[in-house]
């Protein structure tokens, strides 16, 4: 069995990108390990959700720790640095915050996880951050650069599988689940084309860890969004695959199930 060291910009991050993955290693015996750059402190604060005193960022990483004991994480570690906002946020400009960051001195604190743990698989984003937020792009670059400083033999970039998406879009009605044009146009931006993917890993059996995990960052996805109002068949349609590509892997080789597949630490996720 080996160690996995997923890295994600804010807490719920986790569940929605790499959620299933992270359940399966865990029930496979891996040793799954969680790095979140930041608390996540800038995200959408409902009416009434906070306590007297209490902060979103210490809502937020009470959360997280549930969502871990969802997917099984035997150690969380926070990078310290503060939320960037989306882009054009005038917190893109805070010299504190994750996307101002010094690349290699970022690199250099999660690489001294990774050395630690003895990890073989690293999980950072595509060089969009899949969507194109400033942390999420940050996370693409630390965590390669991490990678490269550890030595850490496997490195993927968590990614969404955007022509995956599109089809299900034409069949989206019978799925219950209706899509206005921007969340459609949305996905035209959204991962890579399956042609980049090297690594699609079936997370059917873990979906409802997956889901446990998201319904555990109650403060930024409630029961009526978009990812938990969606009937099971939807569900399972849209998360039962998480997608990654591998950091020199060769893209015309077929796709690979597991993180640690050749790894000769076991099959799994």
């Amino acid at each position: 069995m080996g160690t996995a060291v997923f890295f994600h910009a804010h807490p719920d991050d986790e569940a929605i990108t790499t959620g299933g993955t992270m359940a399966k290693l865990a029930a496979e015996g891996h040793r799954v390990v969680l790095v979140t750059a930041t608390c996540g402190e800038l995200g959408a604060v409902p009416d009434g959700l906070l306590a007297p005193d209490e902060t979103l960022a210490q809502r937020r990483a009470a959360e997280l720790a549930l969502a871990c004991e969802a997917l099984g994480v035997e150690r969380l570690v926070f990078l310290g640095y503060h939320d960037s906002g989306m882009d054009g946020d005038p917190a893109n400009d805070d010299p504190a915050c994750f996307w101002r960051a010094d690349v290699d001195e970022a690199a250099g604190r999660l690489a001294a996880v990774l050395e630690e743990e003895g990890a073989g698989v690293l999980t950072a984003y595509d060089a969009h951050g899949n969507y194109g937020h400033p942390d999420h792009i940050q996370v693409h670059r630390v965590g390669l650069r991490a990678g490269e400083l550890a030595g850490t033999a496997r490195v993927f970039m968590a990614t969404t599988n955007r022509d995956h998406l599109l089809a299900l879009t034409a069949v989206a009605d019978e799925l219950g689940l209706p899509m206005d044009e921007e969340q459609q146009e949305f996905i035209k931006e959204l991962g890579v084309v399956a042609g980049e993917i090297t690594t699609a890993v079936d997370v059917s059996d873990y979906l409802a860890d997956k889901r446990r995990a998201m319904e555990a960052h109650a403060s930024q996805i409630h029961d009526t969004s978009f990812f938990l109002s969606m009937p099971p068949e939807a569900f399972a349609a849209v998360w039962g695959t998480e997608w990654f590509i591998r950091v020199g892997a060769n893209g015309d080789a077929p796709w690979e199930d597991s993180l640690f597949a050749g790894s000769g630490t076991g099959a799994g996720g």
